[in-house]
């Protein structure tokens, strides 16, 4: 494993739409444990190839109940809404208000290629919903409705927010 390096909203790699993976070898298995290691290493919670300059559907994330690889994710059914602050890797030290869907359920392929579903509430469904955003070339800060800039955050860890 090794870290790979995160590339950061200027790079018009993330403006992009990734292909789909087609090939299950050990070159994606290297992708997905690099990937998992850098997103660990920079304390994130999700990460998309195209943030480690990889144009393939893929992402991983960890939500707090361990490591989810999707390869190839399709969104299949949205539910609910919820709004919530957002941040990403590849927009350090910013951070925004996001309306996602409160339930999602999603199919993916694992690294050996088997087709699983995913039915996610919440986080994990802002998760996805935010990495697989990523896959089609879009930022969270295209999507959201205001910055929250850090006295506002500070203020509400103050009021016990």
């Amino acid at each position: 494993m090794a870290l790979r390096k995160i590339v950061y909203i200027e790079d018009e790699l993330l403006r992009k739409k990734s292909r789909p993976v087609e090939k299950f070898d050990e070159k994606l298995h290297k992708l997905l444990d690099d990937m998992a290691e850098t997103m660990y290493h920079a304390n994130g919670v999700g990460l998309a190839a195209p943030q480690v300059a990889v144009l393939r559907r893929v992402v991983v994330m960890d939500c707090g109940d361990g490591l989810i690889e999707m390869v190839n994710p399709e969104i299949l059914e949205t539910e609910g809404e919820q709004d919530g602050a957002e941040g990403c890797l590849s927009v350090p030290g910013r951070r925004g208000m996001v309306k996602r869907p409160m339930k999602v359920r999603a199919r993916f392929q694992d690294r050996n290629g088997e087709w699983y579903e995913i039915e996610a509430e919440e986080l994990l469904a802002r998760c996805i919903m935010h990495e697989t955003d990523h896959l089609d070339g879009q930022l969270y800060v295209d999507i959201m409705s205001r910055e929250i800039f850090e006295d506002e955050e500070e203020e509400a860890e103050e009021d016990g927010e």
